[in-house]
Parts: C-alpha cells; structure tokens; sequence
C-alpha cells in the first residue's frame, strides 16, 4: 500500500459525508452525537511539516506503517485537512471497566447507526475496532437518540462513542447517493487472518459488489464484529465480578443472533426499545 494521490473528486465524497452526520446532532427528527463531530474542513498546500515527518517516523518504527513516508509530497502538493472534535482513544487500545460498560459502547453504536440508517440511508462499510472512539463522561449521565421522531435515552457508564472514517462509506443527501466505489479496489477483498477481512467479503456477496445500491445489512456485519471484539477482543480492568461475567452473556447472546436481523434499525428496536 502507499500513499495513492487522491483527486478532489476522490475525497469530496467523504467531506459530504463526514458533515451530513456531523449534522445529525441537529436534526429534529433522527438525532444522535455519535459521529465524529466535524468542525472544520480546509485545503492547504506545501511539503509535509519537518515536525509531523518526525511523526510519521516515529510511528513507522514503532508500528510498521503500511504507507510510504510523507516526505515524498512537494511543494505543489494540496491536502484536505478535515478537523473534528476529540473523540477519545481507540476501541482497540480502550481498557473497559467491565463488560457492562461494553454493552453500554454497543448500545451506543447501535443506536447512533439506526439513526442514520433512517436518516440518511447511511452504510459505514468499514466500521473495525479503529474506526470506534471511546471518551469518558459522567457515570450517570445519560446519551440522547431520536428515531422516527421517538425520543429516549442510553446510559453512558461513564463513557461515550465517536464513530469515525468514512472513506467507505455511503449515503442519501438530498435524492444524490454518495459512496465509494469499492469494486474498484479487489485488494480491499484478498486480506485474510482477521474476522475484519471477512467482513468485506461478507458486504460484497450481499450486495453483488454493486455499491451504490443501500443495503443496510452491511451494518448488521459490522455489529456482529463489533459483539467479537468485545467478547473475544478488547481489555478490561475486572473480569471476576458477577456484572462482568452477566454482561459477557449478554453479549455472547446477542452476538448469537443479530446476523437474523435486517438492519441495524430493527436490532435497537427490537433489542432496545
């Protein structure tokens, strides 16, 4: 992999719809602050910033960057900086309390999923444990959703979700439907060794590899993978306490059926509501 130059047209797409829910935090109808909150977009020219190559660098020794290093760009190179709020650490890199407060982060992901699905005929198509970004808030605090209108409310236990990167993504603005074409990268489905790489495999046989068309069950993989990670994946800080061991069941259960649901939708108001 390297780092392909993208034309504008390439990146415009995931500009409408980072704002499109972004904006979801306004609308009277559907509401969720689940997506990461976009503050700014700007295009800036010039060579790579000496400071963030150093970046790049130490990242690259310690993580293995798959990318070639950023200094190759020169003076004439354009960039499209998109600036969002801070929505926390990593799903990967997350320690939870408990396995309760991972059925929290799921209901959350759930929820703020079923509201764009509604709204915007929204499919994340990569929604991997990287893409999910956890902060902490009051441990009594309660998160607000609107679905069709219908208000209610999830308990945050003391944390809150941020979903982000939607380079793969697709929606329905305004009758226009916005997406990647992901045929165009048969890469994307020859990876092997992480459930994560199924799950591209899995969208592209529901769909027909046909991209533009909206198939929400796409999401309900995503779901299915998110449950994994969590039962089989993340940390966390307590493990033998009977909240822990009653909540990884729950998970477990779910996890058992949720690929029989059609849309993530149906999961939050058929599980949820």
């Amino acid at each position: 992999m390297t780092n392909h130059k993208k034309k504008f047209s390439e990146i415009l797409s995931e500009i409408i719809i980072a704002m499109e829910l972004s904006d979801l935090r306004y609308n009277k109808r559907n509401n969720t602050s689940g997506f990461s909150e976009l503050k700014s977009v700007k295009c800036v020219q010039g060579r790579y910033p000496d400071q963030l190559i150093d970046l790049w660098e130490l990242y690259d020794e310690t993580h293995k960057s798959e990318n070639d290093s950023p200094e190759m760009f020169t003076d004439d190179q354009l960039y499209i900086i998109l600036e969002l709020a801070n929505g926390g650490v990593d799903m990967e890199s997350f320690e939870f309390k408990n396995a309760d407060s991972a059925f929290s982060l799921f209901k959350q992901i759930t929820c703020s999923m079923a509201v764009a699905e509604q709204a915007l005929e929204f499919e994340h198509r990569d929604l991997h444990w990287g893409n999910v970004l956890i902060s902490k808030t009051n441990s009594d605090s309660l998160i607000k959703y609107i679905l069709n209108g219908h208000e209610f409310y999830v308990p945050s236990n003391g944390i809150q979700v941020s979903i982000i990167d939607f380079t793969l993504s697709r929606v329905k603005a305004e009758n226009a439907v916005i997406y990647n074409d992901i045929s165009k990268d048969p890469d994307l489905f020859s990876a092997t060794g992480e459930y994560q790489f199924e799950i591209y495999k899995l969208m592209q046989q529901k769909n027909n590899n046909k991209w533009e068309h909206y198939e929400p069950y796409t999401n309900v993989l995503w779901m299915h993978y998110i449950l994994h990670k969590m039962i089989k994946g993340v940390r966390y800080g307590s493990t033998a306490t009977k909240v822990h061991k009653t909540s990884i069941q729950k998970l477990i259960k779910l996890k058992n059926k949720i690929l029989t649901y059609t849309s993530v939708e149906e999961i939050v108001n058929k599980e949820f509501l």
